[in-house]
């Protein structure tokens, strides 16, 4: 606001001094430039030299994804029909290579595959609309399936394949799945679940075949698959829309309940492969190093979707190992290789080999590395390029660090022009995430340095400003915020919060609910957790908040995984002075074998914060920290009573 008032005046004081008192130009620019300067405009003209380039660039991506979405809607294109422009372009070129196997698909074999598949289906009476549950473990087969659906319109619903029982059920019943597909691997778990639900629900394995191990009535996919035909086909009689029709469902990790099923449409999956792809300046000679999970957004859109829309090659593999990443990296040529979560630390923490130096990985791209760890793991793995982005598969407001800022930036908006692309961090209190709205009722823009909710303006007749939600519309309806740009509008809320510093580069701070208050201070989770796991020699460390009673805030409480329980807690309570405020420095500690981890390396914090510090209820080590001596003593069941009757001080 202040800048556009200061451009005004500098506006009006030139029409005054040319055209009013008919001043020469020599007079009129050094005085208007004079007047910029001295009423602050300086810092504007740093941030103008520092951003425009990497403003520029931004703006060429928006632009370019842009215009390409209008065409494809035009066009009437689905992600299927971009493919199939990729089939006679590349044809012959490897488009998946499947790690666990060491078998590759060409794309003119990916083709006939998914065609099979689509065949199989519309023999079986699968129409456009219907709904497939794909409970799988990644393969190359998992691509080829629902690129299958997709041909025909029948939407594949992603099931975690780490999910057992009443979570498991809920995914596959939510869906209104027609079918569940799923491998041999996981039958034990499909045959848990089976008698509760519905009896029209067909069953096919593919895998080893073992027919005493899966529920009556299953039957052997892949020979199904391989009998059909692989011609081509009409998708059917009505035209696709390219920014409404869906194309499957992805499930949030579900941390304050059961997931819930984000509704992915052709024109998303082409936006969150595309921005990456462009944004950081990604080629079709790449080939990318996929261990994500493919039920993921991370591993299937923005990874495979780089072999799907933009012609590269993917390499998948069954599951991440931090011991064999780097010689498959090598095995295959390896350009980029994705991460997430805890994935890089991992890296970091295993032994030096020659490998991790001798591959042609140029850029990481995925989201959550620390900015504790970042640097030490370009330089010790000769990464030049980290491409760190923020986003959520159900999310209208992306970001990306496209220049390779090293600070730890997860993306940026400009300072210059910020309403081009229109997201904004908003004031809320971050206990309750409850939006803090002006006089006018509109919520309040944060300034540089100021912690605020990430959103997104919706617009829904916009295909890279929609919001699509979930399959339920509760669900939906709580991620949209009203009145906060301006009244009458809605944007989609975030829940997370970010914190932007002068040249607009914004820094991931907290999840909903992690940041804490304690002494008065906001304590981050992760800037914690970054420390202590870098203290403890990369041990998995996961740190929340504890209310005690009587006590205002919640004290800060640390889970380690420690099986040997061999840490120094005198040389861990010292080090944790040198590194950390006193008001960050957690009161408890928890020793635990290992810590719940979601299927994409993010930390489980519901259980561990239920528990608290309470030894009737957990029977880990517990220790707390004496503020006299401040050294950790173990906390006994005498200890905890006096904690609670507010006799022991904190």
């Amino acid at each position: 606001a202040c800048s556009v008032m200061r451009l005004a005046c500098c506006t009006a004081l030139l029409f005054l001094l040319r055209l009013v008192l008919g001043l020469p130009w020599l007079q009129v620019i050094p005085a208007v430039l004079i007047f910029y300067l001295g009423t602050g405009g300086h810092a504007f003209l740093r941030v103008f030299v520092k951003t425009l380039g990497r403003d520029l660039h931004a703006a060429y991506v928006l632009l370019n994804v842009k215009l390409n979405v209008n065409r494809h809607v035009r066009e009437r294109n689905t992600v299927p029909k971009i493919f199939a422009k990729m089939v006679q372009k590349h044809g012959d070129k490897k488009a998946l290579i499947f790690e666990g196997t060491g078998e590759s698909w060409s794309f003119r074999e990916l083709d006939a595959y998914s065609n099979r598949a689509a065949n199989f289906l519309l023999q079986r009476g699968f129409r456009s609309g219907d709904v497939v549950a794909v409970f799988m473990e990644n393969s190359a087969q998992f691509v080829g399936l629902w690129l299958g659906m997709a041909k025909i319109g029948v939407e594949a619903a992603f099931i975690n394949f780490n999910l057992r029982l009443q979570a498991l059920e809920h995914c596959i019943n939510i869906s209104n799945a027609k079918a569940v597909v799923f491998c041999s691997e996981l039958s034990e778990a499909i045959c848990e679940v089976h008698p509760s639900l519905g009896k029209t629900v067909s069953m096919f394995c593919c895998g080893n075949w073992d027919p005493q191990r899966l529920p009556k009535g299953t039957e052997h996919l892949d020979p199904l698959i391989n009998s059909a035909s692989s011609r081509q086909f009409a998708r059917g009689t009505l035209p696709p829309c390219f920014s409404l029709d869906r194309l499957f469902y992805i499930y949030t990790s579900g941390t304050t309940g059961m997931p819930k099923a984000a509704i992915v449409v052709h024109s998303r999956y082409y936006r969150m492969a595309a921005l990456v792809y462009y944004g950081f300046r990604m080629t079709p000679e790449d080939v990318v190093y996929d261990c994500l999970p493919l039920y993921h957004s991370a591993g299937n859109i923005v990874g495979v979707g780089q072999c799907l829309l933009h012609g590269m090659t993917v390499v998948i593999r069954k599951k991440f190992s931090a011991s064999n990443f780097w010689d498959d990296c090598i095995k295959y040529n390896c350009t980029i290789v994705q991460y997430i979560g805890e994935i890089c630390r991992y890296l970091l923490n295993q032994p030096v080999r020659p490998s991790e130096r001798q591959h042609r990985v140029r850029m990481a791209l995925g989201n959550g590395l620390r900015q504790s760890i970042w640097e030490e793991f370009t330089n010790r793995f000769g990464v030049r390029q980290i491409a760190e982005f923020y986003g959520a598969t159900e999310c209208n407001c992306s970001l990306g660090n496209f220049d390779n800022k090293v600070t730890g930036a997860c993306g940026f908006n400009s300072r210059i022009a910020p309403y081009i692309y229109p997201i904004r961090l908003v004031r809320v209190d971050e206990e309750t995430m409850e939006l803090i709205r002006g006089p006018d009722g509109v919520c309040i823009p944060c300034k540089p340095g100021e912690p605020g909710q990430l959103v997104g303006r919706i617009i829904q007749n916009d295909p890279l400003r929609r919001f699509d939600g979930y399959v339920n519309e509760t669900a939906t309806n709580k991620k949209i915020g009203r009145d906060v740009f301006k009244k009458g509008d809605s944007a989609y809320l975030s829940g997370d919060v970010l914190i932007m510093d002068e040249y607009g580069y914004m820094y991931f701070k907290d999840r909903t609910g992690d940041t804490f208050r304690w002494r008065g201070e906001n304590v981050s989770t992760t800037e914690v957790e970054g420390t202590l796991s870098r203290l403890l020699d990369m041990k998995d460390v996961v740190v929340y908040g504890v209310e005690v009673p009587g006590v205002e805030g919640k004290a800060g409480m640390a889970a380690i995984a420690d099986p040997t329980h061999g840490t120094d807690l005198e040389r861990f309570a010292s080090d944790l002075d040198k590194a950390l405020p006193a008001y960050a420095q957690p009161v408890f500690l928890r020793f635990l074998p290992e810590v719940d981890k979601t299927g994409t390396f993010k930390f489980q914090k519901t259980n561990l914060r239920r528990d608290s510090f309470d030894p009737n209820v957990v029977s880990d080590r517990l220790y707390y920290r004496d503020p006299v001596s401040r050294r950790y003593t173990e906390l006994t069941e005498a200890l905890h009573r006096s904690i609670v009757s507010g006799k022991q001080k904190l």
